[in-house]
């Protein structure tokens, strides 16, 4: 694959970037896409330092001075992400709510994984939720970003048992074994202009 012909990719984390980490280190050999950039809202967070030491730029735009304003918050993260060109935009653990304005700039061309089977536990808590309905199975789901909340087409899913006894912190952690399985893998399809679902279990 030509220099011309790979993807760049930017990641937008809010945390210690685990998934980024794994989406970095799947992104080298012959596959169809490189990290140009990871960015966060929060300049303290872990992901940048990680990010850093294995040789990707790193930013950050700090949520808070924008007091709830969110175009002039995606305006500043715009201003960032531009001059790195990216084609796939990667969201991975990042605790913001991006508005229409800023998502129909990247229709088709942003991921994001979610810690539930989605359609089911949109939104936050979904451990709990999927241990309190009594749910058999978990796991997590790729898709591409749209503006209604952790929608968008369904580009792989992986699914881990519950298991008698579980916490949403075991849950949690059994879950996030398989996101670090299943992003790497959507977005070397992805980069390379396959959509069809992939499910992992």
């Amino acid at each position: 694959m030509t220099q011309a012909e790979t993807k760049r990719v930017a990641i937008l984390l809010s945390g210690g970037g685990s998934n980024m980490v794994k989406l970095v280190e799947s992104m080298q050999g012959d596959h169809p896409a490189r990290p140009c950039l990871v960015l966060s809202n929060d300049p303290q967070a872990g992901g940048l330092a990680k990010a850093r030491a294995m040789g990707v730029e790193v930013a950050a735009v700090d949520h808070r001075p924008f007091k709830g304003d969110r175009a002039a918050f995606e305006a500043a993260l715009m201003e960032v992400i531009a001059p790195y060109q990216p084609d796939i935009l990667c969201l991975a653990g990042f605790m913001r709510i991006l508005t229409e304005g800023f998502v129909s700039q990247w229709t088709g061309r942003m991921l994001n994984i979610h810690p539930s089977l989605l359609p089911k536990y949109k939104g936050l808590h979904t451990h709990a939720r999927a241990l309190e309905a009594g749910d058999a199975e978990a796991g997590c789901t790729v898709h591409e970003v749209t503006p209604n909340l952790d929608d968008g087409p369904i580009l792989g899913q992986a699914r881990v048992p519950v298991e008698p006894g579980d916490t949403p912190e075991v849950l949690a952690a059994r879950v996030l074994t398989m996101e670090h399985r299943l992003y790497p893998a959507v977005l070397r399809r992805f980069a390379a202009g396959n959509r069809e679902m992939l499910n992992l279990s």
